[in-house]
């Protein structure tokens, strides 16, 4: 799904219908609040502006100390998945159950630095878990590869213990890293940089599909492909 972050601002709502015509499967939009990451960048109303403008999913990731102050304003403004940081400054399993309730898919992020066994206790209300592959705030990093066998440790997690999370990954993800996260229990990829520079949006879109796609280790089940 490609990444609103690396999008042009000056053309946002531009933006948001050429990655879906491109073949995006959703819109991932990143909210920081220039405190729980140095960086500050889009609120609610951009939010509005991309339920506006696409029917596609808007899978909305909150970098925010107090997430759970804003859950309703985000939900409301049209994010169907709703994702907030195990690191955050709240009690994490009552914003994942408040969001459920208010009509959104809850899902958990972590930090490059925090290890899968912090997020096991909530996995049990989330349908998504986002790896960061590089250290939240800032687009265009490189892909941390060291980050694998904790993808790998979430997506066994979840096959031993039944439950059904999508496992995402943001960062760095290219044509090359795609696979490698795939292979590793990935099936929803988040790619802002090689996807917005791209010289033509569809055709890496789709090379980026196809490259996760061939990436069928026999522990994997892909029951939804996202890019």
């Amino acid at each position: 799904m490609p990444s609103l972050l690396a999008a042009d601002f000056g053309s946002l709502a531009e933006a948001c219908r050429h990655a879906i015509e491109a073949g995006g499967d959703a819109l991932h939009i990143d909210i920081m609040d220039a405190h729980f990451v140095p960086n500050l960048s889009m609120g609610p109303d951009v939010v509005k502006m991309a339920r506006r403008t696409v029917s596609a999913e808007l899978h909305v990731h909150l970098m925010m100390t107090r997430p759970d102050l804003y859950l309703k304003r985000f939900i409301e403004a049209g994010a169907d998945t709703l994702l907030i940081h195990i690191e955050s400054d709240c009690d994490v399993r009552v914003a994942l159950q408040e969001i459920r309730a208010l009509g959104a898919r809850p899902g958990i992020t972590l930090k490059p630095d925090t290890a899968a066994e912090a997020v096991f206790p909530v996995l049990e209300f989330v349908d998504d878990v986002l790896v960061m592959s590089v250290h939240p705030g800032y687009g265009g990093q490189r892909f941390m590869e060291t980050m694998m066998p904790k993808m790998r440790s979430l997506y066994d997690y979840g096959q031993t213990h039944h439950l059904n999370y999508d496992v995402s990954v943001d960062g760095g993800i290219d044509l090359a890293t795609a696979p490698i996260a795939a292979a590793n229990g990935a099936n929803l990829f988040v790619a802002g940089t090689s996807l917005f520079g791209a010289p033509d949006m569809k055709t890496a879109i789709s090379a980026m599909r196809d490259g996760a796609c061939r990436v069928h280790p026999e522990t994997i089940d892909f029951t939804r492909k996202g890019v």
